[in-house]
């Protein structure tokens, strides 16, 4: 009998994903760990483990609903596949598939991949929309057209109002304000206590799956013990109704804050949960709605984490969708330089890169600040190369994938769209760091002083980097106030900030 295949990739781990509605008993659900995925980029092992895990542990649920299932292991010998090509292939002659039905991939490379698909099979393929995000690509599309300048605030805005979160009776937003982002700056405070994470232990399964990495990818960056983080559905409800009653009410405040040795403070975690499937948006954003209108959490802490969902989330895929494939070349800034071995290793004497990039390698997790102000402000005060900047974020945190990355480091990180998601390079000097965290306090450098072997780096790298694009930042309104400073100092000092600079990036990897 002719039989419909629908494939489950591995970041629509949702049992109401486009490609599984209509599902009948008569058709195949398959699912696939192929070594092409793992490997286009030398993944975090955390973030391969975590993943293989979350799909066997969606392909047993579905089983066990009645469904189906074909389940091509990575370490099952009989599968040969190097792609999803490959496996989809071996699977159509094995089991007489007549149709294909799949969810639009979220990387640009693999919906190429998939308009191929109907050729090469000789069958028909469905590609269907995923509607697990609020916006379209059309809806941001027309958008787009009509602004001249792409700012996720706005936008933001539109899906507020699409989806009335925070939204009160009169049509306005709550509180009289959009955006509370002035409450979620504050800095740590000495002495700071977090509240207690649920750790899960691997089972059985996400045991032989540690085995498996550990033995297939042990070559790959990244600590892959201890494994704790959630794999299942019921357990990724678990961890996000233990944040909302225990770490949401302070998220907003510190959002923005970094302690030594605390990689997660009151952040939510969730991000890798929710790209994969396990968790669903709206729901997140239900339920942190319901625990502001219950009192059981702040505005300021809601609104930000609901911002981050239906605003940054939303909007970062926008742009992907909208400048793709031209983007992963944007290079606006003439960005040339390697990164530095240390990337791979956080052996630097500057601690809150070691600090940032050793918790990368522990847990392939940092929270926003650290990957933008500390990690994504060195690579941009240093003039990283953007392909190699985008690589290896894509690589070492387990909740990316290129549709939320690349705009993130391409266009938020390191200006290299020349303007199109940030209207101003997120750069800083130690002064920043220094006061929203506690890492200068350990530090080899000084954060005080300006210039010299023992000056923080960041403090020189951020007045060369400005003297350095002058040209491309003439005109920016938001830049004249640093531009009027650097033009006030003298002579002999912009002389000191340039072979500062030489200087430590000639060395940068002993720095």
């Amino acid at each position: 009998m002719a039989k419909t295949l629908r494939l489950i990739m591995g970041d629509q781990l949702a049992c109401d994903v486009s490609a599984l509605e209509g599902a009948s008993e008569n058709d195949i659900i398959f699912m696939c760990e192929v070594s092409d995925e793992a490997t286009y980029v030398r993944h975090h092992k955390k973030k391969i483990a975590f993943l293989f895990s979350a799909m066997r542990h969606f392909a047993n649920g579905l089983q066990e609903n009645g469904h189906t299932v074909i389940y091509a292991r990575l370490d099952d010998p009989q599968n040969d596949a190097a792609s999803f090509t490959d496996a989809l292939e071996k699977a159509i002659h094995q089991q007489s598939v007549s149709k294909i039905v799949t969810t639009e991939a979220s990387e640009w490379r693999v919906q190429e991949m998939q308009r191929k698909w109907q050729k090469t099979f000789g069958i028909p393929v469905e590609i269907r929309p995923d509607t697990r995000f609020i916006s379209t690509q059309t809806e941001f599309a027309a958008w787009a057209k009509v602004r001249k300048e792409l700012r996720m605030e706005f936008f933001y805005r539109e899906m507020r109002k699409k989806t009335g979160y925070l939204i009160n009776q009169d049509g306005e937003p709550e509180g009289g304000e959009w955006n509370y982002d002035k409450e979620n700056r504050a800095p740590p405070k000495n002495n700071m206590l977090f509240p207690t994470r649920p750790l899960f232990e691997p089972d059985n399964l996400t045991a032989a799956v540690l085995d498996l990495v550990a033995t297939r990818f042990g070559n790959h960056f990244g600590d892959i013990e201890p494994f704790n983080y959630p794999v299942t559905r019921k357990d990724a409800l678990i961890y996000l109704d233990w944040f909302l009653v225990n770490a949401l009410p302070d998220f907003g405040t510190y959002q923005d804050a970094m302690v030594q040795d605390e990689p997660l403070m009151y952040h939510s975690h969730l991000s890798g949960l929710i790209n994969c499937g396990l968790l669903d948006p709206r729901e997140c954003c239900e339920k942190a709605e319901a625990a502001f209108r219950s009192g059981k959490a702040p505005l300021n802490a809601v609104e930000g984490f609901i911002r981050q969902i239906i605003g940054w989330r939303e909007y970062i895929r926008g742009i992907y969708w909208l400048k793709m494939p031209e983007y992963t070349k944007e290079n606006a800034l003439k960005a040339n330089r390697n990164l530095p071995d240390w990337f791979w290793t956080g052996e630097t004497q500057m601690n809150c890169l070691r600090q940032a990039i050793t918790e990368t390698k522990q847990n392939a997790y940092a929270h926003h600040i650290q990957r933008l102000m500390v990690i994504g402000n060195f690579a941009a005060l240093a003039g990283l190369h953007p392909e190699e900047v985008q690589e290896w974020y894509l690589a070492v945190y387990h909740d990316a994938y290129e549709w939320v990355e690349m705009p993130n480091v391409v266009g938020m990180i390191l200006y290299a769209d020349g303007g199109v998601v940030a209207s101003k390079p997120y750069i800083a000097s130690g002064a920043y760091i220094s006061k929203m965290s506690n890492y200068c306090d350990r530090c080899k450098y000084s954060v005080s002083k300006k210039n010299g072997e023992k000056a923080c780096p960041f403090n020189y790298l951020y007045w060369n980097f400005l003297d350095l694009n002058r040209e491309h930042f003439a005109g920016n309104h938001r830049m004249g106030m640093m531009f009027a400073t650097l033009d006030k100092m003298a002579d002999d000092k912009r002389e000191a900030i340039k072979l500062d600079s030489e200087r430590f990036l000639r060395n940068v990897n002993s720095a």
